[in-house]
């Protein structure tokens, strides 16, 4: 029986995939595995008996990540599950920086009480509100991953020429983008060259404030910039001063700050991207799906902070072992497991920074190789999967 402590309201048609060998619920004791959302864990003391964190979404900020894989606890995430769902908005306010549609809504609405006259009034007033086409323009793109993808392909889709950056990018990813995207050398490449930008990368020591006082200067007069990612991604002193000198004619967010309010050609909003039924659905349905896989199997597949390792069962004992990844411990590992005669059938091991997963497939194994294993100086955690 495993115990699944759920932190945030979890879809139900992620809850659902759990079978009758699963307890879950948000009073749950002694967990083997975590499901949230955006609840922080920062401050959670973690039960000795927890061996998972799923986040049913892609950020993990809110979770201990380095901390958990010195404890031998595995955090995953669901990259892609709401990659439509923030594409969607990404594009809608890829619109609204071009056309003013906030202001002139936010206008009409002014025109309350003048009955008869408010049509008139309103043919009238809507050159103020006047916006270029999308079509033809240049979408930069920094970021080509599962968000990234579908923002650039549907920006051809719409007639953008898209040129984009991504050093990070996998064969699959590339393998999805449509052949008219233009990918460039840089991220200067791209921010000097856009008539649009838009970003999808993490934040990281190299992406903070990637949009800056020293870079819009080069960017093209008029420039609009959208930030759907993640704050801090954006100078936003940079970008104020920028709509003061007509540098940059807007800038769309997700991520509200109070000097932003207010400012004209800033539009805020709530982080929206993935406030959709479907989105959640499929962030919980891949949170618990990897979180089974992990429970049952093993496997590791979407961790944050723990090589993706996955293997087909043989033999009738498995050993799952995380382990410092430093010189000679593998031959340790496997060492305990022969010299306590057991036969290995299949076996996997990776490593990811400063730690490793080993995943041993054997026959013949008791309970003198879990204790064999455990002794190894370095080794972080041992399970065993029957």
């Amino acid at each position: 029986m495993y115990n699944i402590l759920t932190l945030n309201k979890i879809s139900p048609v992620g809850t659902s995939r759990l079978g009758e060998n699963y307890t879950y619920g948000d009073s749950v004791e002694n967990p083997d595995a975590v499901l949230v959302r955006s609840a922080s864990m920062h401050e959670m003391e973690m039960p000795s008996s927890l061996l998972a964190i799923a986040r049913a979404g892609a950020g993990t900020n809110n979770i201990p990540v380095d901390d958990c894989a010195q404890k031998g606890i595995v955090v995953f995430n669901s990259p892609g599950a709401n990659a439509n769902a923030v594409k969607e908005l990404v594009i809608a306010g890829l619109l609204l920086s071009s056309r003013k549609i906030v202001d002139g809504i936010q206008w009409a609405q002014t025109l309350k009480g003048n009955g008869d006259a408010v049509g008139k009034m309103v043919e009238k007033g809507k050159s103020q509100f006047v916006g270029p086409e999308i079509k033809g323009k240049t979408l930069g793109v920094v970021g080509l991953g599962a968000i990234g993808i579908l923002v650039a392909n549907a920006a051809v889709s719409l007639g953008m020429k898209v040129i984009g950056f991504d050093p990070f990018m996998s064969v699959n990813n590339a393998l999805k983008l449509e052949h008219h995207v233009e990918l460039k050398n840089s991220v200067e490449d791209v921010l000097t060259n856009c008539d649009y930008l838009t970003i999808h990368v993490p934040l990281t020591d190299d992406t903070k404030n990637m949009v800056n006082a020293e870079v819009l200067p080069k960017m093209k007069d008029g420039v609009r910039i959208l930030n759907f990612s993640r704050n801090g991604l954006v100078n936003d002193d940079a970008v104020i001063e920028g709509l003061k000198s007509g540098k940059v004619s807007a800038y769309v967010t997700d991520f509200g700050d109070d000097k932003l309010l207010g400012v004209e050609g800033i539009i805020v909003m709530p982080h929206l991207g993935a406030s959709t039924p479907e989105s959640e659905e499929n962030c919980a349905v891949m949170a618990v799906d990897e979180v089974v896989d992990y429970l049952e199997n093993g496997n590791i597949v979407n961790s944050v902070n723990y090589p993706a390792v996955s293997m087909e069962r043989t033999g009738d004992v498995r050993f799952c072992v995380m382990h410092k990844n430093t010189p000679n411990m593998l031959t340790q590992v496997l060492g305990a497991v022969t010299s306590n005669n057991a036969n290995i059938e299949n076996m996997e091991s990776k490593s990811r920074k400063d730690v490793a997963y080993t995943v041993i497939d054997t026959t013949g194994a008791d309970a003198s190789v879990t204790s064999a294993i455990s002794e190894i100086d370095g080794v972080i955690r041992v399970r065993v999967i029957k």
